[in-house]
């Protein structure tokens, strides 16, 4: 089986909250950096809203992709380099961030930031609400401003019938949606795609849209406080990075 937790049956029982979370004292009103200049690959403008309606309700099935246990059996041989090319990803993402003077921005990010920072343990996100922020770092090509932060958002992690955990970030106008699979004591593995645009109904599965897919790795940074990391996203940046809070 994919990620299963302890206390299956209980945890079955759980409800994902559907009320809007609300933004933590310390988090951002808005970008730190203003808007990025638009991607010629993205059929959206690269804008978050945090006040926004949310994303429509998605089936279980939305975002995800089966295939097994092994991650590596799903993933196309593409994205498969590309998180074989992680530490890669986040030296020259951080680099290019810091050389284009965003350098404070992202000390001020602290563990979050750091490739170093993953924990053992308790790797799986309990089912439930989670508020959760994008950052971005890097530029694809020529495109970007080599960092860019959002504010708060809303983030579920459910647990399906048969075990699967499925993340999901169901708010703001680039929403993701796919399955955690296990992959080292201190890592999961996503696959996954993502919705544009704040009136696309659903999400699509991964490879129905590879310009869309993503996979990346899901890693513990604290109590209660994971992240993931998505090296040489299709659009923006060099390196995606999804924080999630309890």
């Amino acid at each position: 089986m994919r990620v299963r937790l302890a206390a299956l049956a209980s945890l079955a029982t759980l409800a994902v909250a559907a009320c809007d979370l609300v933004s933590p004292p310390d988090a951002p009103s808005g970008r730190a950096t203003g808007t990025a200049a638009p991607n010629a690959t993205a059929p959206v403008a690269n804008s978050e809203i945090s006040t926004g309606p949310a994303a429509p309700a998605a089936s279980a099935a939305d975002g995800a992709k089966g295939g097994g246990d092994d991650w590596r059996k799903v993933v196309s041989a593409a994205d498969a380099s590309n998180l074989a090319r992680l530490d890669q990803a986040w030296r020259m993402a951080r680099d290019e961030a810091e050389e284009r003077g965003y350098a404070s921005q992202v000390e001020a990010l602290g563990p979050l930031v750091d490739p170093n920072a993953g924990q053992a343990g308790r790797l799986q996100p309990p089912p439930g609400a989670y508020r959760c922020r994008t950052i971005k770092l890097g530029s694809k090509g020529d495109v970007g401003l080599g960092y860019v932060d959002y504010p708060w958002f809303r983030c579920t992690v459910e647990l399906m019938p048969g075990g699967d955990l499925v993340l999901t970030k169901v708010s703001g106008s680039q929403r993701t949606r796919g399955l955690l699979y296990p992959d080292s004591d201190r890592r999961l593995v996503f696959v996954g795609a993502q919705a544009w645009g704040l009136d696309e109904q659903g999400y699509p599965a991964y490879g129905q849209q590879p310009i869309r897919d993503q996979v990346g790795v899901l890693e513990r940074i604290g109590n209660s406080r994971w992240r993931l990391a998505v090296p040489w996203p299709r659009v923006e940046s060099k390196l995606e990075i999804l924080e999630l809070r309890r």
